[in-house]
């Protein structure tokens, strides 16, 4: 399959109200991942893998840090054929509007993506964890004669009720789609083969021949999963992929936590440590990581850090991380910082009476998510409660039972949340 033929278009997320506050200054694709990732690098690295020699991303909200990201981290050399290009949300004189819907936001760039030239756009999702081999994806689009090719994986009946089933016929054909169906009629959406997973579940990635998915979006509808697609069954050839490979919706707090604590396992799902498709990032020139003394146990540890004699379980802990003497951190994703702090950045901490970034001596951390430029610090006492009920102070929020501190705030010593 020639991918030179096919535009890589990333969606960049709307508001990423479940993610708060890990979305209050960022969007959903420039949310830190697994120590030293963004979301928006797992997308990217898997069209740079397949050969795709153009890829859009669509933004809008807090989109700053997302685009000093990409900018920064993907090159392309005038040698090289093909581009990344940002296209934020803007007014124009045909819309005043901001982004509707995913469709709606594809609708108002079409002009710029229309003059990418490809046959085909493959549209991806800017916040999901997985590595999938998009030449086959659109090969299999192709020898379908498909116009529109959904990727679905199977799924097992407990999980049907938070996601959209696609119904395949005995040729691959979707026969119909229902968003979030209800469990009393979901033994009539079966359609896989295997018996735990006989549900196919969109993944919310496409292929679609171009002319095809303009002249969709010229008709009313401002989102493919709940719009353009369900509409597009009934007169379109429309055929789904099956992926059964891993793959993470990283839509919600309580998702997000897990995903990456799964990264710190001994039995980790998803393999960053792959030679032949890595997952590109931001190039740092950090030292190795510090570690004086202390016990670490299943922990994800990141270029720059420095732990002194601390008790580290389950746990990802992120680039330039300090933490200090007689620490424990347990079931807690640490984001790490953007920078060290100097000589003098110390002494005007010491003079204003605040925490140095990072976690300070005797500080116990368990069940909780620790922003980037967090300072924490001595003999802070931070717990994940079940059933906690949902809050927001000033530097700590509570969700989904657990405790996240977001970027740049300050716990002073002693306090307990």
């Amino acid at each position: 399959m020639e991918m030179s033929n096919v535009l890589g278009l990333i969606l960049g997320g709307g508001q990423g109200a479940r993610l708060y506050p890990l979305t209050k200054e960022r969007s959903k694709p420039a949310v830190p991942l697994a120590g030293k990732y963004r979301l928006i690098d797992i997308p990217i690295s898997n069209c740079l893998h397949a050969g795709i020699e153009k890829i859009a991303i669509l933004t809008q909200f807090n989109s700053a840090s997302l685009h000093r990201h990409i900018w920064s981290t993907y090159h392309r050399d005038r040698f090289t054929p093909g581009w990344i290009q940002i296209l934020a949300a803007e007014q124009t004189p045909e819309s005043r509007d901001w982004y509707q819907g995913t469709a709606d936001a594809v609708r108002k760039q079409a002009l710029e993506l229309r003059e990418a030239g490809t046959k085909y756009v493959l549209i991806l999702a800017g916040d999901h964890l997985y590595r999938m081999d998009y030449r086959r994806f659109v090969q299999y689009h192709i020898d379908m004669e498909a116009d529109i090719t959904i990727a679905v994986q199977p799924v097992g009946r407990d999980a049907v009720s938070g996601l959209g089933i696609l119904k395949l016929s005995s040729e691959g054909q979707v026969v119909s789609f229902t968003e979030k169906p209800s469990l009393d009629i979901a033994d009539e959406l079966k359609s896989g083969s295997n018996p735990e997973k006989p549900f196919m579940a969109s993944m919310g990635i496409y292929v679609f021949a171009t002319d095809v998915l303009f002249d969709l979006l010229d008709k009313e509808g401002n989102d493919f999963g709940k719009n353009i697609i369900p509409a597009a069954i009934h007169e379109r050839r429309v055929v789904g992929y099956v992926f059964e490979g891993y793959w993470e919706d990283i839509g919600t707090i309580r998702r997000f936590y897990q995903v990456n604590l799964d990264m710190a396992s001994a039995e980790t799902p998803f393999d960053f440590y792959s030679s032949a498709r890595p997952i590109y990032t931001h190039a740092r020139f950090l030292p190795s990581s510090e570690i004086y003394g202390g016990r670490l146990r299943n922990v994800l540890l990141a270029d720059g850090s420095q732990v002194h004699e601390a008790n580290i379980t389950n746990a990802v802990i992120g680039l330039r991380s300090v933490i200090e003497r007689e620490v424990v951190i347990q079931d807690t994703v640490i984001m790490g910082a953007d920078f060290y702090e100097t000589n003098a950045d110390k002494a005007e901490n010491e003079r204003l009476g605040r925490p140095h970034v990072g976690i300070g001596p005797g500080t116990v951390i368990k069940g909780a998510i620790i922003d980037k430029n967090a300072r924490i610090g001595r003999n802070v006492k931070i717990q994940s409660i079940p059933n906690r009920p949902d809050e927001e102070t000033e530097n700590w929020v509570a969700r989904e039972g657990l405790v996240i501190v977001p970027k740049n705030a300050i716990i002073p010593d002693g306090m307990v949340i």
